[in-house]
């Protein structure tokens, strides 16, 4: 996969989130999607501030973001093989629930009760920069208030979300909702490779 082009400015931008970040922080950013709510995906602690903020029954596990394949087989145990063929055909962004977690690197709340995860594959330029940075997934999740609807871009992010973070990024603020992102399709990839449609 080629690597987005990050201007001076952006590039700034993802350090200080990845900064944030590794010191077990929650930021706001832009994903391949829409503003997502983010933290480091193995950090119990941050992830539980993400269900409090948006006020979210724990029992949802969230999203986790990561850049490459080679990082998202280091994130689930088993890729299996039509997860490839169809992270190859897909056009649009695509989040895929795998079976099960590599050990030891998710945490335990972003885990389903069924021992799914859920994870996708970003290309967006500020986004894959800071799990690049990072070198771990990121949590992604959508920046509002659970069941309220989910903001189309910056202007539209509740000001109670930007105050309970603790960095919010720059980039791509002054995108209008004609230019903005929908959330991802979600495609749950069983054994035997059963594929099913969820969103």
């Amino acid at each position: 996969m080629k690597t987005p082009f990050l201007t001076p400015e952006m590039a700034e931008d993802v350090r200080k989130a990845v900064d944030t970040v590794k010191k077990g922080g929650v930021i706001l950013y832009p994903t391949d999607t829409i503003w997502g709510l983010g933290c480091d995906a193995g950090n119990s602690e941050a992830v539980r501030r993400i269900f409090e903020i948006k006020k979210r029954a724990d029992s949802k596990a969230l999203i986790t973001l990561v850049d490459s394949v080679a990082a998202l087989e280091r994130t689930v145990a088993e890729v299996p093989e039509v997860a490839y063929q169809l992270l190859e055909a897909v056009v649009n962004p695509t989040t895929v629930v795998y079976d099960g977690a590599a050990p030891g690197v998710l945490a335990p709340e972003l885990v389903a009760d069924d021992g799914s995860v859920a994870v996708r594959i970003t290309g967006e330029a500020v986004s894959s920069a800071i799990c690049r940075g990072l070198r771990r997934p990121l949590v992604s999740t959508s920046a509002n208030i659970s069941g309220a609807p989910a903001p189309k871009c910056f202007a539209d992010i509740a000001p109670e979300i930007l105050s309970a973070v603790d960095y919010v990024c720059l980039s791509r603020r002054d995108e209008t909702p004609d230019a903005a992102a929908s959330p991802s399709s979600i495609i749950r990839l069983g054994s035997g490779g059963l594929v099913k449609i969820i969103r």
